[in-house]
């Protein structure tokens, strides 16, 4: 996964965990505007979401952020 990828996903997590507490649930759309502008981008997050992990539509971001992490730890 891109470093800038990763970076925005931990980003949004910790935005939305702070409005919304630990309970909060996200689909991967949450990282993305809601005009198509990245397409690319779009298609890696959906496909780290849906084909390598898959997650249902929306888990809890503790959740995802804790993954995502630890990915920067790893590589």
């Amino acid at each position: 996964m891109q470093d800038a990828l990763r970076k925005k996903i931990i980003a949004v997590c910790d935005n939305k965990i702070k409005q919304k507490g630990q309970d909060v649930g996200l689909s991967f759309y949450a990282f993305f505007a809601n005009k198509n502008d990245d397409p690319e981008l779009l298609m890696e997050a959906a496909t780290w979401w849906i084909l390598e992990n898959r997650f249902d539509h929306f888990e809890k971001a503790i959740k995802i952020r804790q993954l995502v992490a630890a990915m920067d730890r790893v590589d």
